[in-house]
């Protein structure tokens, strides 16, 4: 069970490192004029979309899937738990509407500007700040 959870923990590192990076990304592409930069910023946003963000999600879904599972009863009692899995729904939510803004940069039809995605970029700063206080702390 060590394992499992350290992979977790690993996995919940990586996905969170991405959807902090994209939408950071976004806020570049937003102010990039060249077409150039833009064309790096399509490539970076899909390799990192695919290539870590998506994996990393499905790793900490199934992995943490399988820690609930060691003892599911206690955690579907707990109102924390169920808040945690609130927030990692809409977690869930986030990181596909990134997705469809990513495709939205890459077909160029980009309609929002730097400053939207500069708030936006902030999304998963503050969901991560309550799960880790939902873990932790567990206050109801």
């Amino acid at each position: 069970m060590l394992w499992i959870k350290a992979f977790h923990i690993i996995a919940v590192i990586c996905w969170f490192a991405a959807l902090f990076y994209l939408p950071r990304l976004f806020v570049y592409h937003a102010m990039s004029e060249d077409q150039i930069s833009i064309d790096r910023f399509k490539i970076m946003q899909r390799k990192l979309y695919r290539g870590i963000m998506t994996p990393s999600m499905v790793a900490t879904l199934v992995l943490g899937g399988w820690l609930m599972s060691y003892n599911l009863d206690y955690y579907l009692s707990q109102a924390w738990f169920h808040a945690k899995l609130l927030l990692i729904a809409a977690l869930v939510v986030y990181h596909f509407y990134c997705g469809r803004l990513m495709h939205q940069f890459r077909d160029d039809k980009n309609t929002r500007s730097h400053k939207f995605y500069r708030v936006f970029n902030e999304v998963p700063v503050l969901m991560l700040v309550a799960i880790v206080i939902f873990v932790v702390v567990r206050p109801f």
